[in-house]
């Protein structure tokens, strides 16, 4: 009995010390390896075609499907010279297979000026996306055209602006010629406290041939383009609503004011009038999945 349990103790020692050699001597291919984990930033992409657009084929007003007005004078704010007319022929149309917002030097409404203001709010209001507009700006000491946007509803803060956020596409003030515009309001960056996110550029045939002004709208940034080249950069930092307030539906607006806090720094030349803005389309492509 005790020779068999020597026996099979030397047994169980051999085995264990041969499998344990084994283990030892397997490649470096069959052994466990740690990869660390990296994170890759998400490349957002957008749809093919319009998850909305207006090509202004059909003479008339705006589609009422579409667009709306915003009606009154001083611009809420900008101490603007006009007064922005509701369904006017006469200050807005489709002609030609282009959208005309024309600024006359008329009394209306107790302003000197009449002008448009059209907007998509309640219509077609979006959260992310491309947007492509294809415009001609008018020349002019005074003017002031604007494509933009704005928040669909109030959702952060004590105000509705600059709370919830503004995306200007473009601005052009006419005393500036050849200079656009580009700038995100927020309510810790906006130009009352002098904190605007703003960049522009020089586009010296601004007023006698059309551009594509547009912005790819994502999660984590804005960027702005003219013709497909990248003019304007703002990042979500991630410090909440008070810089990025861009989490919520946005709508667009197309004007065209007159003087103003900005557009009126250098007064108003009558001559220009009547001041067209032109424009070719609106296109708005959603954000992939």
């Amino acid at each position: 009995m005790q020779k068999r349990f020597l026996l099979t103790a030397v047994i169980f020692i051999s085995m264990s010390l041969a499998c344990g050699s084994a283990e030892e001597k397997l490649p470096l291919a069959q052994q466990a390896i740690q990869t660390p984990i990296v994170s890759v930033p998400k490349v957002y992409t957008f749809t093919a075609t319009p998850i909305w657009a207006d090509e202004f084929d059909t003479p008339g007003l705006p589609d009422s499907k579409i667009w709306s007005y915003d009606v009154g004078g001083s611009g809420w704010g900008n101490n603007e010279l006009q007064y922005y007319t509701e369904a006017d022929n006469d200050n807005v149309h489709i002609e030609n297979g282009l959208l005309t917002i024309e600024a006359k030097k008329e009394n209306f409404g107790g302003k000197n000026y009449t002008s448009a203001r059209i907007v998509s709010k309640g219509k077609k209001d979006f959260l992310y996306g491309k947007v492509e507009v294809r415009a001609k700006v008018p020349v002019g000491r005074g003017n002031w055209p604007a494509i933009w946007t704005l928040a669909s509803q109030s959702d952060y803060g004590g105000q509705y602006w600059p709370d919830n956020g503004e995306i200007d596409i473009l601005e052009h003030v006419g005393f500036d010629p050849t200079v656009m515009h580009f700038s995100v309001h927020t309510k810790a960056f906006n130009h009352v406290i002098g904190t605007q996110k703003t960049s522009t550029t020089k586009v010296d045939d601004f007023d006698t041939a059309f551009h594509v002004y547009s912005i790819e709208w994502t999660p984590k940034t804005i960027q702005a383009y003219i013709d497909g080249k990248q003019y304007f950069y703002f990042e979500n930092s991630g410090k909440g609503w008070e810089e990025w307030p861009f989490d919520k539906k946005q709508h667009i607006l197309l004007n065209l004011a007159i003087g103003g806090n900005w557009g009126g720094q250098k007064g108003v030349d009558d001559s220009i009038f009547p001041n067209k803005f032109y424009i070719d389309y609106v296109r708005v492509y959603g954000l992939n999945p």
